[in-house]
């Protein structure tokens, strides 16, 4: 079996969708399914159930799946020693500012665990940039949080988060058990700075122009709303600190959680770092 194949086999698995796996893999749909029922001729058994329903894993697929994960994992492993060895092991890793995420936290412990001898660079970047760099080819890969610009980036949910308005908590919405945005239509909300993505700066301001003062970081944003009165969006479970308040919003799509990093860098210490940050997301 060639480990190319066992990716493909890997990402049909875990999406369950030929079409999605195909996304994913950057190939096209038939190409992905002549490489599986390859695959399944070698092994001698289907390895699919393929029904009008959907697809799912046969009790030799689901065996196959744990053990393709570990042969992968161990080449990942054999890549990143050698280039250890070679003097060259280092990643960049961009992460969003203020970030107290504990599962960057389970990610930072897994990743160290997984390659003690990697340098691991943290470039640390504020609100106005969501790729954290990606895009000036500041880092190899980015935790950050959707939605952006994803153009010639690979991007990989890990997690959905809800979100609710950030409000004084004297506010008279703050005692509300729940807001929609029609009911923040006529306030001012906090911005960021001119040149943000415009996908990035649209979700945060509930899809509608805003007006108000400018902010760069969480702190910035949390000031303006108890200074001035001003309302923003925050994470649900977010501490929004003293004198603040979160109402959850009931009719925003929730803030996604992703990995992304340039198409087609086939950095091993990329791939291992996707495999790790979604495990420990999982948990």
């Amino acid at each position: 079996m060639e480990l190319r194949t066992l990716r493909y086999f890997v990402a049909v698995a875990e999406e369950l969708h030929f079409g999605r796996a195909a996304a994913r893999l950057h190939m096209s749909q038939p190409p992905l399914s002549r490489a599986i029922k390859q695959l399944e001729s070698e092994v001698g058994a289907a390895l699919f159930d393929r029904s009008s329903s959907g697809v799912s894993l046969t009790p030799v697929g689901a065996v196959l799946l744990d053990e393709a994960r570990s042969l992968l994992d161990h080449a990942d492993r054999v890549r990143a020693r050698v280039a250890a060895a070679a003097g060259a092991a280092t990643i960049t890793v961009g992460l969003l500012g203020d970030s107290t995420d504990p599962g960057a936290t389970r990610l930072a412990r897994a990743y160290h665990r997984r390659h003690p001898r990697v340098e691991v660079r943290v470039r640390e970047t504020d609100l106005t940039d969501p790729t954290c760099g990606l895009h000036a080819g500041l880092v190899d890969v980015a935790l950050t949080r959707g939605p952006f610009d994803e153009t010639g980036l690979t991007v990989h949910e890990l997690r959905a988060d809800p979100v609710g308005a950030l409000l004084r908590a004297d506010d008279p919405l703050a005692r509300r058990g729940s807001l929609k945005l029609a009911d923040l239509a006529d306030r001012r909300w906090f911005l960021f700075p001119e040149g943000a993505d415009p996908l990035w700066q649209s979700y945060w301001n509930g899809g509608e122009p805003r007006e108000g003062p400018v902010v760069r970081a969480v702190q910035e944003c949390r000031q303006a709303v108890l200074w001035n009165g001003t309302v923003g969006m925050t994470l649900l479970d977010h501490e929004p600190g003293e004198g603040l308040a979160v109402v959850p919003l009931i009719d925003m799509p929730p803030s996604r959680v992703v990995v992304a990093w340039n198409e087609g860098d086939s950095n091993p210490l990329i791939r291992s770092f996707l495999q790790t940050a979604v495990a420990a997301y999982r948990n």
